[in-house]
C-alpha cells in the first residue's frame, strides 16, 4: 500500500511539475543537398529533448507556466559528415495576464553557429566546461531566456541565470568557435549577454520589468494605466542611448518589441502617439518607418 502511494506521488509530481522551457525545434536543411536526411531529423530531436527535458534552474514550473520559445537552425554547410555550419533565431513568449496574448520578449538570429555532430550522439553539456559548442550555444540560450523571463516578473530577477549564460560565454573564450568573443563581431552571444549585465544597460532590464509586470499585465484592467507605465519604461532607456547609440541590446530589445509597440499605441491619444514616434525614432531609427503606422491608425 505505502509502495502505491509513493508512485502515485511521484505521478503526481511529474504531471503537476514540468521542467522550464516548453521549446519548439526546427532543423532545416534544404541548402545541404547529396546527402542523408535522417541525421537532421536525430539532431532535431536531440536538441528538443535537450531543451525541454533539462532541468534549468531550481524551481518547480507547473505544466502551463513553461516558457514558450522556440528554436528554428538552418543548416547552410556540412563541410565533412560531423561538421555543421548553420544559423539559429530563437524566439521566446510570455503570457499576459487576465488574456490570451503572448508577448515577444526575444526574437534574435545568431548568424555564428558551426557544431559537431554524430547521429545519435548524446548531447552532454557542463556548465564550467566548454564539451560542446552544439550545447554550449543551446544552454546558453536557454538561460539567457530564462533571465529574461524571470526579469520580466521581478526587477532583476533574472541575474542567477544571465550570470550562467555569462559563465558559458568566458569557459568557450579559449576555443576556435566563433560567436563567443568580443572581436568575433559586434553582435553575437559575447556581447548579447555583457551588454545586459553592464551597470550602463540597467534601464533596459528595469525596461524589461516595467513594461511586462507593471504595464502590459494590467492593461486588462486600466489600459491607459498600464499604457502609460510602458510609456515610462520605454523613456527610461533613453539613458541607453545615449550612452551606446545602436547598441547590439537596444536592437535586440525592438527586433521583438516594435510590432507590439504600434499595436499599444495604435489606441492612445493623438498626443501620446506623436510623443512615442519622435522618442522610437531616435532610439530605434532603423524601424522609423514602421512606426508611422502608430499616426495612421484611428
Amino acid at each position: 500500500m505505502r509502495k502505491l502511494i509513493l508512485l502515485f506521488f511521484i505521478l503526481f509530481l511529474k504531471t503537476a511539475f514540468s521542467q522550464e522551457l516548453n521549446c519548439k525545434v526546427q532543423v532545416l536543411s534544404q541548402q545541404i543537398a547529396g546527402t542523408d536526411k535522417r541525421v537532421f531529423e536525430t539532431l532535431q530531436t536531440a536538441i528538443f529533448e535537450f531543451m525541454n527535458n533539462k532541468k534549468w534552474t531550481n524551481d518547480a514550473f507547473k505544466n502551463n507556466e513553461r516558457i514558450d520559445c522556440s528554436i528554428l537552425i538552418n543548416i547552410t554547410d556540412r563541410p565533412s559528415p560531423e561538421e555543421f555550419k548553420a544559423t539559429i533565431q530563437l524566439q521566446a513568449r510570455r503570457a499576459i495576464f487576465k488574456s490570451s496574448y503572448n508577448s515577444t520578449f526575444l526574437n534574435n538570429n545568431d548568424n555564428d553557429f558551426s557544431f559537431k555532430y554524430l547521429e545519435n550522439q548524446p548531447l552532454e553539456f557542463a556548465e564550467n566546461s566548454h564539451l560542446s559548442n552544439l550545447t554550449s550555444v543551446l544552454a546558453f540560450y536557454a538561460y539567457f531566456i530564462i533571465g529574461l523571463d524571470y526579469d520580466s516578473f521581478s526587477l532583476n530577477g533574472g541575474t542567477p541565470y544571465l550570470q550562467k549564460a555569462l559563465t558559458i560565454v568566458n569557459t568557450a573564450q579559449s576555443t576556435s568557435d566563433i560567436g563567443w568573443k568580443a572581436f568575433d563581431s559586434n553582435k553575437n552571444r559575447y556581447w548579447l549577454i555583457n551588454n545586459l549585465l553592464d551597470a550602463s544597460f540597467v534601464p533596459i532590464r528595469e525596461c524589461m520589468y516595467k513594461y511586462h509586470r507593471l504595464g502590459l499585465d494590467v492593461m486588462a484592467d486600466d489600459v491607459e494605466g498600464g499604457r502609460n507605465t510602458i510609456t515610462e519604461s520605454l523613456e527610461g532607456l533613453k539613458k541607453v542611448h545615449e550612452i551606446k547609440p545602436l547598441s547590439y541590446s537596444m536592437q535586440v530589445f525592438f527586433t521583438a518589441k516594435a510590432d507590439e509597440i504600434i499595436n499599444i499605441y495604435s489606441g492612445a491619444p493623438s498626443a501620446d502617439k506623436s510623443k512615442m514616434i519622435t522618442l522610437l525614432n531616435e532610439m530605434d531609427p532603423t524601424n522609423s518607418n514602421k512606426y508611422q503606422k502608430i499616426i495612421a491608425s484611428q
